[in-house]
């Protein structure tokens, strides 16, 4: 099952398998979402594991967190009597999570990743779990999760706690938006709480299915931030009266990164037929020497500052690096995560590792650092924009002038605010990049002596990306208040919708105002992928 961009479906069938960001995206974000069903294959698995582990119980042996304790407490075993109580139990002494609430989309993907791993079918439940999870994102009832208190490693089991409190009828969901008791909102949506039975509360809870939930969405944010980013440099480099020829495809062919070459490619069509950017023949006949002169001072250099000139080396690392934690959150969402595994095969129980998460921490360490270098890219693009040092007979701080005797004249200060905050945002992104999965603790009375700290990692991920998005949104802002000033009409044609859209929901500045909710609508503009698809971009 693979999907484009901008692939919409109608429904998706989990077989733990296939399951990709774009279609977890679709489905915790749009409106009228896909119909989730369990495809007839993983149902025969999950049955057969299921089987294999009541044979087992019926054995008398000690199976880890079956018959047996948690953790350094697997050398204590209980009778099968006990096993369905071990598990209400698991799961109660693990809720106390802090923090923030997670947002709503970030709880359904969790369900939805969480019930996809165990469709595939080797954890030892039964269908009708998987099934229930599937139904409490049907009816949009959403167990209230507090970001904090996991290590990644076994698994999430404090986030993941609160899903199956939800799932048992127990704590608070929200529902039709409202903080409702769980066995409410159940009962509302005809369904009786859940009995789990043995091995199903740790099938739940230990697994990497809430820090994957963060990580697929940080996937998506950054394919668009990309684009976002490649727009931002096409308008800079027309507003600033800038060089198109640093974008020239013979350019980026000599040093041939995938991502590089996409953004080079992005830029290059941006910038036809722009009546303010320059081509390279413009650049270097513009101002020439004078004849028999030994030395001339030019109007313009003949190369951008490296904000523009080398953008797509860094936007193209971005673009590269979301390529690659593609692929590896993409393993992470269709893979059985808990521990113990059952082996239908060879009628075996296997005791694992697979909860722990540093692939994704891993993952969303890297994005998040070229995440926030791309932030950055923009915070010095727009340096230059509002300077008037620097930006090539633009007015300061983008200020729209007024005569002299205007009483108007000297009392604003246009962008020079929302500069400040750009500035603010990249340094708080730019701190975040220190990488979570480097600081591992031993817990659990050393029995979980090495984690993988990738639900921090993804967090992060998360916050870096709201940053970046936010000092994208400022300084889309100050490139339409820049383009104003040149004239909108001499933007290229492939640029101008994306201004267009930007002046449909924010005007421009012609007096100091406020200007929080210009951001706020830019942003979301970004994060629909409205404004990408103005352009057509990739």
């Amino acid at each position: 099952m693979t999907s484009t961009f901008d692939d919409v479906r109608n429904s998706i069938f989990l077989n733990g398998h296939d399951l990709t960001p774009r279609e977890v995206a679709d489905v915790v974000r749009r409106p009228v979402r896909p119909r989730v069903d369990v495809d007839p294959e993983a149902l025969e698995r999950m049955e057969s594991s299921h089987g294999l582990k009541l044979r087992l119980i019926d054995l008398g042996l000690p199976l880890y967190g079956v018959t047996t304790g948690f953790g350094d407490s697997s050398t204590r075993q209980i009778s099968a009597a006990k096993t369905a109580e071990l598990q209400r139990n698991l799961v109660r002494y693990h809720l106390n999570g802090t923090g923030p609430d997670s947002s709503p989309e970030v709880v359904r993907a969790t369900l939805l990743i969480r019930a996809n791993c165990l469709a595939r079918g080797h954890s030892g439940v039964r269908p009708a779990l998987v099934a229930r999870l599937l139904a409490l994102l049907e009816h949009d009832v959403l167990p209230i999760i507090p970001e904090r208190g996991s290590v990644g490693a076994s698994g999430d089991l404090v986030p993941l706690c609160y899903v199956a409190s939800a799932v048992i009828g127990e704590g608070t969901v929200r529902y039709l938006g409202r903080d409702l008791a769980a066995v409410e909102a159940l009962a509302a949506c005809g369904l009786e709480p859940f009995v789990l039975e043995a091995k199903e509360g740790l099938a739940l809870i230990n697994g990497t299915s809430f820090m994957s939930a963060f990580a697929a969405l940080a996937i998506e944010a950054a394919k668009e931030l990309a684009a976002i980013a490649d727009l931002c440099t096409a308008l800079g480099a027309q507003v600033l009266l800038g060089n198109q020829g640093h974008y020239h495809r013979f350019i980026h062919e000599q040093k041939p990164h995938p991502g590089q070459l996409t953004s080079a490619d992005n830029i290059r069509v941006l910038l036809d037929g722009s009546g303010l950017s320059r081509s390279y023949g413009e650049v270097l006949t513009s101002d020439p020497m004078p004849s028999g002169a030994g030395f001339h001072h030019l109007d313009h250099a003949v190369q951008d500052r490296y904000s523009l000139r080398c953008a797509p080396a860094v936007t193209g690392v971005l673009r590269d690096l979301v390529e690659w934690a593609e692929k590896w959150v993409t393993v992470e969402i269709n893979s059985t995560n808990d521990n113990p595994l059952f082996d239908s095969a060879d009628s075996a129980v296997r005791s694992g590792g697979n909860f722990y998460g540093g692939h994704i921490g891993q993952a969303m360490d890297g994005l998040k650092l070229a995440v926030a270098n791309v932030a950055d890219l923009l915070d010095r693009q727009l340096a230059l924009v509002v300077d008037e040092k620097f930006n090539n007979g633009l007015p300061a701080n983008l200020a729209r002038p007024f005569a002299a005797d205007d009483w108007q004249a000297g009392l604003h200060h246009g962008f020079k605010g929302m500069q400040i905050a750009a500035s603010s945002l990249t340094a708080e992104a730019l701190k975040l990049t220190n990488p979570a999965s480097a600081f591992s603790r031993s817990t659990e009375a050393h029995n979980q002596d090495k984690v993988s700290m990738g639900t921090i990692a993804a967090r992060d991920a998360r916050t870096v990306l709201e940053l970046a998005e936010q000092v994208a949104a400022i300084h889309l802002l100050a490139l339409c208040q820049a383009a104003d000033l040149r004239g909108p009409e001499l933007l290229s044609p492939a640029t101008r919708p994306a201004f267009d859209l930007i002046r449909d929901h924010v005007p421009t500045v012609e007096v100091d105002r406020r200007m929080d909710a210009d951001i706020h609508a830019v942003v979301a503009l970004i994060r629909s992928g409205e404004l990408r698809k103005s352009c057509k971009l990739l």
